[in-house]
C-alpha cells in the first residue's frame, strides 16, 4: 500500500464521517464542523490520489491550498450567521419545518 493510496483511503473515511454528522446532526455548530471534517477528507483524497509514482503533481495541491484558503472563509461566513441567527432567535437550531 502506497503512502498516496493510504491518504485517499483515510480522506475517504474523514469524507464519510463529516456526510453523516451534516445529516444526522441538528446543532448548527456542530453541523459545520461536520462540512468542515468532509472539506478535509476530500482535500486529503485530491493530495492522496495526486501521486505520480514518488513524484506528487503540483496542481492538485496547488487546487488543495485555494480549497482550504476559501473554506476558512465559508467558514468564517456561516459562523457569523450563526451567531446573528443566535442573537435573534436564542437558538443554535433551525426551527423545523411544518409544511412537508
Amino acid at each position: 500500500m502506497t503512502t498516496g493510496l493510504l491518504f485517499a483511503l483515510v480522506g475517504i473515511a474523514l469524507f464519510a464521517l463529516g456526510t453523516a454528522g451534516v445529516v444526522l446532526i441538528n446543532q448548527l455548530l456542530r453541523r459545520i464542523l461536520a462540512f468542515n471534517l468532509m472539506g478535509s477528507g476530500a482535500f486529503l483524497v485530491l493530495v492522496g490520489l495526486a501521486q505520480r509514482g514518488d513524484v506528487p503533481d503540483p496542481v492538485p495541491q496547488a487546487m488543495v491550498l485555494t480549497g482550504i484558503v476559501v473554506a476558512v472563509a465559508a467558514t468564517a461566513l456561516a459562523l457569523a450567521l450563526v451567531r446573528r441567527l443566535y442573537r435573534l432567535t436564542g437558538r443554535l437550531e433551525l426551527p423545523e419545518d411544518d409544511d412537508a
